[in-house]
């Protein structure tokens, strides 16, 4: 492929994803973008999943072994990446449309932008059709993370080089290594980025993050670290304010 059509790298790791990773698959393999290379990182799974990932030829490579988390298996995925761009796909999300990666790559090639963010939405897990959330990036700047905000990290694609010059995910986070390394790379480092105004990736609703209340407290805290971390002045009171922002993105679909 010629410097015009850069390779995109697309990291998916799974676990006993099974019910959800087809649609995964399908989404990455319906791209419309030629030059895209798709790396499955699995962690041992015990159902069908490596069975389903094997039946797909776009598949550029695929590792099943032990892993520390899903940062872990992130960062393994990351170190096999050969494209100029990367990003992540969890194996239960899928690319929203067709042309998802030639507007993420038409954006990096005309802005020359380090990197691109933009909107994400929640469905319901029973129907893929039915938006519970849509989480949009357009107002959103660094100033915000002391908040509790960041951009939508499904929708964040960026060089290959920042990983190696500023660092992968840090594993000793639970929840909120994708929180720290936004901060890291977007408020301390400060590298360019563009929004794009579209819907990016579709989530089914229920991450591990909401999984219980003391996941979510796990989640806050690890926010507050990520923030200290990085040299930001934010507490527990302050970040949990944004659960007001989180039920506006609710109400606003139901009218």
């Amino acid at each position: 492929m010629s410097e015009a059509l850069p390779k995109i790298s697309i990291i998916s790791c799974c676990y006993n994803s099974a019910n959800t990773i087809r649609e995964t698959l399908d989404s990455v393999a319906r791209q419309d973008y030629p030059n895209i290379e798709h790396i499955l990182v699995d962690g041992m799974s015990t159902d069908n999943s490596m069975e389903i990932i094997r039946s797909y030829e776009h598949v550029t490579a695929c590792i099943s072994e032990k892993d520390e988390g899903m940062y872990d298996a992130m960062n393994k995925g990351i170190q096999l990446a050969t494209g100029q761009y990367v990003g992540i796909l969890n194996s239960d999300d899928f690319l929203s449309s067709a042309d998802t990666i030639s507007t993420l790559a038409h954006t990096l090639i005309t802005t020359k932008a380090d990197a691109v963010i933009g909107d994400i939405k929640f469905v319901r897990p029973d129907n893929l059709n039915k938006t519970i959330r849509y989480y949009s990036a357009k107002n959103w700047h660094p100033g915000k993370f002391e908040w509790g905000y960041m951009p939508p990290h499904p929708s964040f694609y960026v060089k290959r080089e920042m990983y190696n010059s500023l660092g992968l995910y840090k594993t000793d986070y639970k929840i909120c290594a994708d929180y720290e390394l936004l901060v890291r790379y977007l408020k301390v480092h400060k590298i360019t980025y563009h929004y794009i105004p579209e819907c990016i990736v579709t989530m089914r609703g229920g991450g591990i993050s909401n999984a219980s209340l003391k996941n979510r407290y796990i989640l806050n805290k690890e926010i507050v670290r990520a923030c200290r971390e990085n040299g930001l002045r934010t507490s527990l009171p302050k970040i949990s304010l944004k659960v007001f922002r989180k039920l506006f993105e609710y109400i606003k679909l139901k009218h």
